[in-house]
This record gives C-alpha cells, sequence and structure tokens, in this order.
C-alpha cells in the first residue's frame, strides 16, 4: 500500500471511529464512548505522523477534505451531546446539594418535606 494510500485509509478509520463514537454518545453510553475515544486518540497520532510523509494529489486532498468534513461535523455534534450530558449532572448535583442542605439543616423532618413536595400535584390517591 502507498503511503498516500495509507493517509486515505486512516482518515477513513478515523471517521469511522467517530461515527461510532457519535452514536454512543447519542445513547449516553459513555463509558463505551471513552473507551473509544483512547484508540481514537492513538489512531489520530498515528494518522498526524503518516500525513507529514506524503503529499496527495488533487483526488486524494479532495478525498481527505470531505473524510475531515465529516470527522469534525460528528466531533461537533459529540461535544454537543457532551455538553448536555454536563448540564444534565450539573442539575442533579444542585438538586443533591439542595436535599443534603435540608437534610443538615432539618434532620428528619426534611425527609418528609422533600418526599412531600416531590409528590405534590402528582394526584396521589
Amino acid at each position: 500500500m502507498t503511503t498516500a494510500r495509507a493517509v486515505l485509509e486512516g482518515y477513513a478509520q478515523l471517521r469511522q471511529q467517530v461515527a461510532i463514537m457519535l452514536e454512543l454518545a447519542r445513547a449516553g453510553e459513555w463509558d463505551a464512548l471513552i473507551e473509544r475515544q483512547a484508540g481514537y486518540l492513538q489512531l489520530a497520532d498515528r494518522l498526524r505522523q503518516l500525513d507529514r510523509e506524503v503529499e496527495l494529489d488533487i483526488d486524494g486532498a479532495q478525498r481527505k477534505a470531505e473524510l475531515l468534513e465529516a470527522i469534525l461535523a460528528d466531533d461537533l455534534a459529540i461535544r454537543e451531546q457532551l455538553v448536555a450530558r454536563r448540564d444534565e449532572l450539573g442539575q442533579l448535583m444542585d438538586s443533591s446539594r439542595r436535599q443534603r442542605d435540608l437534610h443538615r439543616s432539618y434532620g428528619k423532618q426534611a425527609s418528609s418535606v422533600v418526599s412531600g413536595s416531590d409528590d405534590f400535584g402528582q394526584g396521589i390517591s
């Protein structure tokens, strides 16, 4: 395999990796996403070194640009999923912090206040 072909194959593999990572992010498979990221970074490092050694023809450069555009679009979508997850976790942490503060302030009475407010307006029978 020529070096130019190896570079394009590497970008295609990188494209495939990031597409899988996007699906994992959309599915909320955060542990699997992190595991995939390690392989993605290794592949990107190898590709960066290989890419320095080759000059692509016009068709190869066009294909590389298309792959990079798709990689960057998926990367942006992954980042958006991660920001949404970060915000969700922040809300959960805030809720937990408020519950902890209630328990510190009011002890056992806080449990009945919190559980009572959770049921409020829920149509309890």
